[in-house]
């Protein structure tokens, strides 16, 4: 099968919700969206890339972690040792040859997994993503709203955990930036940041250069 599927998988605090695209067989990659609002500005971003991968023939997972998406844990309870660890146990579910692919505060999630490779799209530590929280907060004249941020309510724990979260860069690690970013990267490509708009957005032709690379990433790996 290689169309879209809905798909669920289990972890140790229950049951989440992911979706499906390509093959089944071979290397598989899990991609993680930006946590909070970013993620609703690039989901659709991302699902164009993962239906490119599928052309190269290389299946791929878009899960929810807890806290995220449709699951059933509310945002306010989310913890990022929680998401991590349901990362890490769909991981083990999923066996060898699992990729990561992770944008923006996404790459937060896969440190503890056991993982072939991670393929990070302007990967952004979780003390950059608190100051952005807060920078969105301050500039809708909310700074006096104790745990809310940007329209989410945040578990204190979780902004304790986020403050000292960085990605992980051991194993085979690949960074791809825009071309606007001038921070250190493996490659990197003109486009404008999705998670920046207002509205939701894809660029079709990122997407099938970042797809490429993704590819042409892993066969390396593979070989």
């Amino acid at each position: 099968m290689t169309g879209l599927r809905f798909d669920t998988y289990d972890w140790n605090g229950g049951c989440e919700a992911m979706l499906r695209f390509g093959p089944e067989s071979g290397p598989i990659v899990i991609a993680a969206l930006p946590l909070f609002e970013e993620a609703n500005r690039t989901r659709q971003f991302t699902c164009t890339i993962l239906r490119a991968l599928a052309d190269h023939g290389i299946g791929s997972i878009l899960p929810d972690f807890p806290g995220t998406g449709e699951s059933l844990v509310a945002t306010v309870d989310a913890k990022l040792s929680e998401q991590r660890r349901a990362y890490s146990e769909l991981t083990q579910q999923l066996g060898a040859h699992s990729y990561a692919f992770s944008i923006r505060s996404g790459a937060l999630l896969d440190t503890d997994a056991d993982l072939t490779g991670r393929w990070h799209l302007a990967p952004q530590t979780g003390a950059d993503l608190i100051r952005d929280l807060e920078r969105t907060r301050a500039a809708a004249g909310k700074s006096d709203r104790g745990d809310e941020y940007a329209g989410n309510r945040l578990f204190p724990e979780m902004l304790a955990e986020l403050r000292d979260a960085v990605p992980c860069q051991d194993g085979r690690y690949r960074v791809v930036r825009l071309g606007t970013d001038p921070r250190a990267a493996h490659a990197t490509y003109a486009g404008s940041p999705l998670w920046r708009r207002s509205e939701p957005g894809s660029d079709i032709a990122l997407a099938q250069q970042l797809a490429a690379d993704i590819a042409h990433w892993i066969a390396s790996c593979e070989g």
